[in-house]
C-alpha cells in the first residue's frame, strides 16, 4: 500500500478543502479585514494621532496586500500553497500585535506592512486558489460556501475585538487572537491544504462530469490581448470600484457608530452587516444557475448595497434609527459577494487555463485601489473625537461617496457584456 492510497479518504476530499478554507476565512477576514477598523479608532482614541495618518496606515496595510496578492501564484510555486499560508499567519499576527504597540506613527506603518503583506495569503485569490483544484462545476457553491467563513469571521471578530480590547487591553488582545490564528492555521495546512486531487486519487467535483451551459468561448487567444480584452478590463475595473466604495465605507463605519451607539453596540453592528453578508452570500452560491448572467448577478448585488448607502444618507439627515438598521442590513448583504462573484465571472468568460491568472490578477488591481479607499474617505472627516448623538456631516460625506461609487461599478460591470472587443 502507498502513502497516496493509506491517506485516501472514502469521501470527496474536496468538501473537507471547503470546511478548512471557511476557517481559514474566519480568522483572515476577522483579523485583517475586520480589524483595521477597529484597529483605527483604537490607535486614535490610544494616541490622539490624526485620524488622517491613521488612515494612510490603513491604506498602506491594503496597499502592501495587493502587491503581495499579485505575486501569489509565483509564491505559491516557490514556498507551496500551505507553507504560504503558514507564514501568512505569522506575517498578520506580528502585524496585528505591532499595531497595539506603536508610539510613533512609522512604527504604525512598519507594522501595516506586515499586516497587510499576511492577510492576503489567508484572503480571497488564496481561497480561489485553494478550492479551484477540487470543484470545477460546483465551484460557486463551493466558493460560497468557503467565502462564508469570511463574512461570520467579521461576525465574531467585530465584537471579539472590542471585548478583549475592553477586557485584557489592545495588546494581549492581539496576542491571543494572533497566537491562536497561528496555530489553527498550521494545523490546517499540514493536515489539509498540503493534500492535492492528485496526490489523494480523486479528481475535481468528486468525479462529478456535468456540463457547462451558457459558457462563454475562450475570450483571450492571446497573453498579450489581455490588457486589451474589455471584458477584461471592466471585470477589474468593477470589482475595484465596487470594494472602494466598501472598504472606504467599513473602515470608517465603526468610528462614525460609535458616538450613536457606543462601542460595544456598535461591534455587534458591524458583526450584523456581516451576517448579513453571509446571507447574500449564500443566496448567491446556491441560487444562482449555472446559466445565469453573473455579471447582472453582481450588478443587482452592487445595487442592493448602493440601497443600503442612500439609507444610511437618510440615517444621517434625519437621525432615523430605522434608516440606520435597514442601511447596514442593505449594505452588509452585499459585502461577500464583491469578493466572490467576480472570480465567478471569470471562470464563466474565461479559458480556464487564463482563469488562473486573471483572478489572482482582479484580485491585484481590486486590492491596489481599494486599498487607497481609507486614506481618501478619512479626508471626508476632519475629526472623529467629537462624541454626539448622530453621525454627523463626515458620515453624509462618507456614504454620499460610497453610493456614488457603487453606482459606477455597476456601470462598469455592465459596460462588459456581450461579445469581447479585443
Amino acid at each position: 500500500m502507498t502513502p497516496s492510497s493509506f491517506f485516501t479518504p472514502r469521501r470527496f476530499f474536496g468538501w473537507r478543502v471547503v470546511a478548512a478554507t471557511f476557517v481559514l476565512a474566519v480568522f483572515g477576514w476577522g483579523v485583517g479585514f475586520y480589524g483595521p477598523p477597529v484597529f483605527l479608532y483604537e490607535v486614535v482614541a490610544r494616541t490622539g494621532w490624526p485620524v488622517q495618518i491613521v488612515s494612510a496606515a490603513v491604506t498602506a496595510h491594503f496597499l502592501i496586500g495587493a502587491i503581495v496578492v499579485a505575486n501569489l501564484p509565483g509564491l505559491y510555486r516557490w514556498v507551496g500553497v500551505a507553507q504560504a499560508t503558514v507564514m501568512g499567519a505569522l506575517l498578520l499576527a506580528l502585524g496585528t500585535l505591532g499595531w497595539a504597540l506603536a508610539q510613533q506613527p512609522w512604527q504604525l506603518f512598519l507594522a501595516a506592512f506586515a499586516s497587510g503583506a499576511g492577510w492576503v495569503a489567508m484572503g480571497a485569490a488564496a481561497v480561489n486558489a485553494l478550492i479551484a483544484p477540487w470543484f470545477v462545476q460546483r465551484r460557486p457553491a463551493a466558493l460560497s460556501m468557503a467565502y462564508n467563513g469570511a463574512s461570520l469571521g467579521g461576525v465574531i471578530f467585530s465584537p471579539l475585538w472590542i471585548t478583549l480590547i475592553a477586557t485584557i487591553g489592545f495588546q494581549f488582545a492581539t496576542l491571543a487572537i494572533g497566537g491562536v490564528m497561528v496555530l489553527v492555521v498550521a494545523i490546517l495546512s499540514v493536515f489539509v491544504f498540503s493534500k492535492t486531487p492528485e496526490g489523494l486519487g480523486q479528481v475535481a467535483d468528486g468525479g462529478a462530469a456535468y456540463p457547462m451551459t451558457g459558457r462563454a468561448t475562450p475570450i483571450l487567444p492571446a497573453r498579450g490581448s489581455l490588457w486589451r480584452d474589455r471584458k477584461f478590463l471592466t471585470l477589474a475595473g468593477g470589482m475595484m470600484l465596487g470594494l472602494f466604495a466598501q472598504i472606504g465605507l467599513l473602515a470608517h463605519l465603526f468610528s462614525l457608530l460609535v458616538p450613536v451607539l457606543g462601542e460595544r453596540m456598535t461591534g455587534f453592528a458591524m458583526g450584523a452587516a456581516t451576517l448579513a453578508a453571509i446571507l447574500g452570500r449564500s443566496a448567491v452560491g446556491w441560487l444562482m444557475p449555472l446559466s445565469a448572467d453573473r455579471r447582472i448577478v453582481a450588478c443587482l448585488s452592487y445595487g442592493v448595497q448602493m440601497i443600503g448607502s442612500l439609507m444610511l444618507i437618510i440615517a444621517a439627515l434625519a437621525g432615523s434609527t430605522v434608516a440606520l438598521t435597514l442601511g447596514i442590513t442593505l449594505f452588509g448583504l452585499g459585502i461577500g459577494n464583491a469578493t466572490s462573484l467576480p472570480p465567478l465571472i471569470a471562470q464563466k468568460e474565461f479559458d480556464p487555463k487564463d482563469a488562473s491568472r486573471v483572478v489572482p490578477l482582479i484580485v491585484a488591481i481590486g486590492q491596489g485601489g481599494y486599498a487607497f479607499a481609507p486614506a481618501i474617505f478619512g479626508f471626508l472627516r476632519p475629526d472623529i473625537h467629537h462624541v454626539g448623538t448622530a453621525i454627523g456631516d463626515s458620515g453624509l460625506a462618507i456614504f454620499s461617496a460610497a453610493a456614488a461609487v457603487q453606482f459606477a461599478a455597476i456601470c462598469c460591470f455592465l459596460a462588459g457584456r456581450g461579445e469581447t472587443s479585443a
